[in-house]
């Protein structure tokens, strides 16, 4: 527990043998008593699953010390959750405005249907990351991976960016992953390294690479390196690499399917 002048600046809370509903409550509890509360810092975590979801606080900062469970930050809005540790499946699932930092890896469907804010992943993420991903308006979500991305990669994505800049993969020649953005109809990946076109799913295209890229994927990767304390020479050296730009082929790839063509 914080000392008693800084009560309302930042608490503690031990999640040792905690179930996952006693340490949800608790977290809302606290954060119903403490309206000014600016750090909330969550000691001993192991598995406890929905953590921060529905969190509204823009002003807030949870620090989960450990490895939280699934759906980290669901329909969350607002705070930033950092991670000193790795996540499981689905951080950031359905979350609607915030930034979640995971010090780690992550696991399947990492920012599944994103409709706002980022996701910044250290190491790598598991299968049909970024599914369904989707804008709106100002909102616009975002997808930063440092190391791999299994299969099936922006799987039906429908807005925002990801980007996975490969950084433990010397050789990007030879860039994993199979199905990369089936179903695409929105958005954009950019994968640093060369993607085949035999590893893409349908729908998906590759596009050309421009200096206006560039510029877009420079932002994320410099607070990408300052979240995670990268030095300015691999800063230099990702924005300066090749990545392949994935598209969809159109912004309604699968129109024939359900409707005639009446042009």
């Amino acid at each position: 527990m914080a000392s008693l002048g800084e009560r309302m600046k930042e608490l503690k809370i031990d999640a040792k043998d905690m179930d996952y509903r006693e340490l949800n409550e608790k977290i809302h509890e606290v954060l119903d008593e403490n309206k000014d509360l600016e750090k909330l810092v969550l000691e001993n975590v192991l598995g406890q699953r929905f953590i921060g979801n529905g969190v509204s606080r823009k002003d807030l900062t949870i620090i989960v010390n450990g490895v939280p469970g699934g759906d980290l930050g669901m329909f969350m809005k607002g705070p930033k959750v950092v991670v000193n540790g790795n996540a499981d499946h689905a951080p950031g699932n359905t979350m609607d405005e915030g930034f979640v930092v995971i010090h780690g890896s992550s696991g399947d469907v990492t920012g599944h249907s994103m409709r706002g804010g980022k996701v910044y992943v250290q190491g790598n993420v598991g299968y049909r990351s970024g599914i369904h991903m989707k804008e709106y308006k100002y909102k616009f979500p975002v997808l930063v991976i440092g190391g791999a991305a299994k299969d099936f990669l922006g799987e039906y994505m429908a807005g925002g960016i990801i980007l996975n800049l490969n950084m433990d993969q010397e050789d990007s020649e030879n860039i994993e992953g199979r199905m990369i953005a089936t179903g695409i109809h929105g958005g954009v990946i950019y994968v640093r390294g060369i993607v085949k076109s035999s590893q893409l799913g349908i729908a998906a295209d590759i596009k050309e690479f421009t200096e206006e890229d560039v510029e877009k994927i420079t932002p994320y990767i410099e607070e990408f390196c300052a979240e995670f304390g990268y030095s300015n020479e691999i800063k230099e050296k990702l924005i300066n690499s090749k990545y392949t730009k994935i598209a969809p082929i159109s912004s309604r790839p699968f129109q024939k399917l359900y409707t005639p063509d009446l042009r």
